[in-house]
């Protein structure tokens, strides 16, 4: 296996980069890749529970796996994270041959403020700010699919997490037009890509009603989703078992680590042409 922690683009700040995690080749087979983006709340970047244990999930699934550090914190803001997702995507694509990768089967995996993050790269990745504006040819940052995992999605008041809002926006009290620009139920188009979503019912942090509203909006729209809900799990259940949970599985439903097997199954028999 292979692993690097590189600077993927001369442009990037010095709190950008990706982590490599990528699997001795094999002969006859090119693997899907995936983009991790961990959450933080973009207050900071979980990677310790969100990053490289998600890679690991998914190297052993038949996947090669990329974790964004972004930036966090206020000490940039929006569109800046966006401009970042949409440069690693276009880089892991241009890089495809070197990383073993199939260019036209890169999916993009967010946890909690980081699934609001690649929620933004699936509904959004064609607004000029995403691709013009970073100099990126069109469509080179979208993703084949996004795999929201306990997602921050919405900014009306009634489920929003406020706090993921003020740090993304550098605005301590954002107004409603600058939380819908960033609503993902509310931006979602005819150019949204397809959708996994895993939530639990009882997320205490993130309401599942996040997932609901942009699965409503996706359903409107006619465009592919999976739905997962879970009855039980506290947000930020990563991996759902005892490697990413202090030891223990205490309060989850037993299925709550399964949904890295049904996205991955998603990933790898999505119809590209959707």
């Amino acid at each position: 296996m292979r692993f690097e922690r590189i600077r993927f683009s001369e442009a990037m700040p010095q709190d950008v980069w990706l982590d490599l995690y990528i699997a001795d080749p094999l002969p006859g087979y090119v693997r899907p890749a995936v983009l991790i983006l961990p959450g933080g709340g973009y207050a900071f970047v979980c990677a310790e529970r969100e990053g490289e244990p998600i890679a690991h999930g998914f190297l052993a699934r038949g996947f090669n796996a990329f974790v964004l550090h972004y930036s966090v914190a206020k000490t940039r803001v929006h569109p800046a994270q966006l401009q970042q997702a949409s440069l690693a995507m276009a880089y892991l694509r241009d890089h495809a041959d070197d990383f073993g990768i199939d260019p036209e089967r890169v999916f993009t995996v967010g946890f909690s403020a980081g699934g609001h993050l690649a929620g933004m790269l699936a509904t959004m990745w064609h607004r000029r700010e995403a691709w013009q504006d970073v100099g990126l040819p069109f469509e080179k940052n979208r993703p084949t699919g996004a795999a929201l995992i306990y997602p921050v999605v919405s900014g009306d008041a009634a489920v929003a997490h406020e706090d993921s809002f003020r740090n993304l926006l550098g605005n301590a009290a954002p107004t409603e037009e600058e939380k819908r620009a960033v609503s993902l139920e509310k931006q979602a188009d005819e150019h949204a890509v397809p959708l996994f979503l895993f939530h639990t019912s009882d997320d205490a942090s993130v309401d599942v009603r996040n997932s609901l509203l942009l699965a409503a909006a996706y359903r409107s729209l006619k465009k592919p989703f999976e739905l997962h809900v879970l009855p039980h799990g506290r947000h930020g259940l990563a991996t759902g078992d005892e490697i990413t949970n202090g030891g223990s599985t205490e309060g989850f439903d037993v299925r709550a680590k399964h949904w890295i097997d049904a996205a991955a199954y998603w990933m790898k028999t999505l119809k590209t042409e959707e």
